[in-house]
């Protein structure tokens, strides 16, 4: 059996990988592999049995690998944070892990993987795993407001007011007039998961930008795709080279 690990922690992808070699002897260990680039490079042409995967990876987060990629077999996440738990659910997992792994949780999800592996095999399942997931994406319902803090008031802001969400100590919503406001979010990825992708995007680990408020973009020598807001005092959001592909597709439609 082959199994993949994607880790960007040295001493966390060791003491992963000293696990697995005890409850997986005969395994093929590939990797540790430590951003989202080696992994998508790694994974258009070679496929493993099995890949355990950190979702924050150096680069980005390893769900955007998944999601982008059509992956034939199982994964099992591991994360120090469990709110990526439903993102994780949306593509081929086994089990969600949360660090420090321990190993007689790794041992279960071995033992599930091997209970569901002839169903990993299958296409009809697999179809049907992702006729699942598009119908749930379709049907799910999306936040129109959120509350925010000024102060000692709380704010009710609709999402048609907000130009974007921002990450610095903590989550900031940004709203159309340029003022910052406090939220009670610990991530993007939680509020990520609230917006409608049609109208919200996330363009990279500290922005989630709103459509609406695109005033331009421009290409730089790299690839990489600038952002600019219609604000009065725009941040400079960069979109990356790997990502830029998928940003102009969800401009265009």
């Amino acid at each position: 059996m082959k199994i993949l690990v994607l880790e960007d922690e040295h001493l966390v992808a060791e003491s992963l990988i000293k696990l697995v070699k005890q409850l997986e002897p005969m395994a093929e260990i590939q990797g540790p592999l430590t951003n989202v680039k080696e992994a998508r490079k790694a994974l258009s042409s070679n496929v493993p049995d099995l890949i355990i995967s950190d979702i924050q990876l150096a680069d980005g987060i390893s769900l955007d690998v998944f999601t982008d990629t059509k992956i034939k077999c199982p994964i099992i996440f591991t994360t120090a944070y469990d709110e990526y738990a439903l993102r994780a659910f949306k593509v081929n997992s086994v089990d969600y892990l949360l660090k420090p792994v321990d190993k007689n949780e790794l041992k279960a999800a071995f033992d599930k993987f091997y209970l569901l592996q002839s169903k990993f095999g299958n296409e009809v399942y697999l179809d049907q795993l992702s006729t699942l997931f598009s119908d749930f994406r379709n049907s799910k319902k999306y936040k129109e407001r959120f509350t925010a803090h000024y102060g000692r008031n709380i704010l009710l802001i609709h999402c048609e007011d907000i130009a974007c969400f921002s990450k610095e100590e903590v989550i900031y919503l940004v709203h159309k007039e340029g003022k910052k406001f406090i939220t009670d979010f610990r991530s993007l990825d939680e509020i990520e998961e609230l917006l409608d992708p049609k109208h919200f995007y996330r363009a990279n680990r500290q922005f989630i930008i709103s459509m609406q408020y695109i005033e331009s973009m421009r290409s730089d020598e790299s690839g990489k795709i600038i952002v600019k807001l219609k604000l009065e005092q725009s941040p400079e959001i960069i979109v990356s080279k790997e990502k830029a592909a998928a940003f102009r597709k969800w401009v265009e439609d």
